[in-house]
């Protein structure tokens, strides 16, 4: 089966911050947020945030901030954005560093009414209205687009600032089950087709609202145990490859469910480790293609729920490590 390369995988995380003119560092630098939370959390599940220079990240996330909204952009001087805003929350409880958040700032660009303005050949002020709508849903930004990672998005985020009550969590609730379709998984929107992504985002706001009752457990399991290809990776839809990103969000959700002992696990494990690249360190969608920084993280996220030697336990609702959850839950 081999071994995981944990040391490789470290010493590629930090090469990929150090080298910012590289091809890989440009192609991703509208969402080097996410990237930060990716590589950070993979250092932390392998005991190795400590290659890390906190105070700097802190310092550049700051800067991402959107002074007139609050919420976070992908960048330094990028529109902030519902994804962007938990990578930023995300990465500070990683490095226990929400103290130098406005917390009321930050979760009422989740919800209340955001002051924006638009330069085009003169300044426009406008009032837009709070991400919540009024069906539950949520959009990302100003511009409107809905979506389940958005519900899941803002739960996870107001949640670990502990600011769940400003919105209408019932409200939430309905509109997530009234994206579950007959064969157990939910989609986009009401009636979007099933994918593995977007039933992690669904069982997640479920999971963290205390509000798992309304999945068929069973019906679930067995379409996300169908994801398991012959490979012994998981696929996010029929008909579809194996790809290593999968580990995380199938196995999120069948942990969240209590079926996770459906799948083949030694499979699995071997499936991830053979997506290793074994001199260079990292991990890549399929075997023997290139490795880059997202896929290592839900590679190693996958092992950490597979309970793989080694690392660190990881909550899948939270996609954090179960020691900085605990930390921000149970320490107050």
């Amino acid at each position: 089966m081999g071994e995981l390369e944990g040391k490789k995988h470290v010493q590629y995380i930090v090469s990929v911050e150090k080298k910012k003119d590289s091809f890989e560092a440009l192609v991703i630098e509208h969402l080097r947020l996410n990237g930060a939370y990716w590589g950070l959390t993979t250092l932390d599940l392998l005991n190795e945030i400590e290659a890390v220079k906190p105070d700097e990240i802190v310092q550049w996330i700051m800067q991402c901030q959107d002074i007139g909204s609050g919420g976070f952009g992908g960048n330094v001087g990028h529109d902030p954005h519902l994804l962007y805003t938990l990578s930023a929350v995300q990465v500070l409880a990683l490095l226990n560093r929400l103290d130098v958040l406005d917390i009321d700032k930050v979760s009422d660009f989740l919800r209340m009414i955001v002051q924006l303005y638009l330069l085009v050949h003169l300044s426009l002020y406008l009032d837009v209205a709070g991400l919540q709508n009024e069906d539950g849903s949520f959009s990302g930004d100003m511009w409107g687009e809905v979506d389940t990672r958005f519900s899941y998005i803002a739960i996870c985020c107001l949640s670990l600032l502990g600011q769940l009550s400003k919105i209408n969590v019932e409200s939430t609730v309905n509109y997530i089950v009234s994206c579950k379709n007959l064969d157990g998984g939910f989609g986009s929107i009401p009636g979007g087709e099933s994918h593995a992504g977007q039933i992690f985002c669904c069982v997640g706001t479920l999971a963290i609202t205390g509000s798992l009752h309304h999945v068929d457990r069973d019906l679930l399991g067995w379409w996300l145990c169908e994801r398991q290809c012959k490979d012994g990776g998981l696929n996010g839809r029929p008909e579809k490859l194996a790809d290593v990103c999968y580990s995380w969000w199938v196995l999120s959700s069948l942990v969240m469910i209590d079926r996770v002992h459906w799948i083949d696990k030694e499979k699995l494990t071997r499936f991830i480790l053979n997506c290793q690249d074994k001199e260079n360190g990292g991990i890549s969608d399929r075997p023997d293609n290139a490795v880059d920084v997202y896929h290592t993280y839900f590679g190693v996220a996958g092992l950490s729920l597979l309970e793989y030697p080694g690392i660190k336990s990881i909550d899948p609702a939270y996609a954090l490590p179960v020691d900085v959850v605990n930390r921000i839950f149970f320490s107050k």
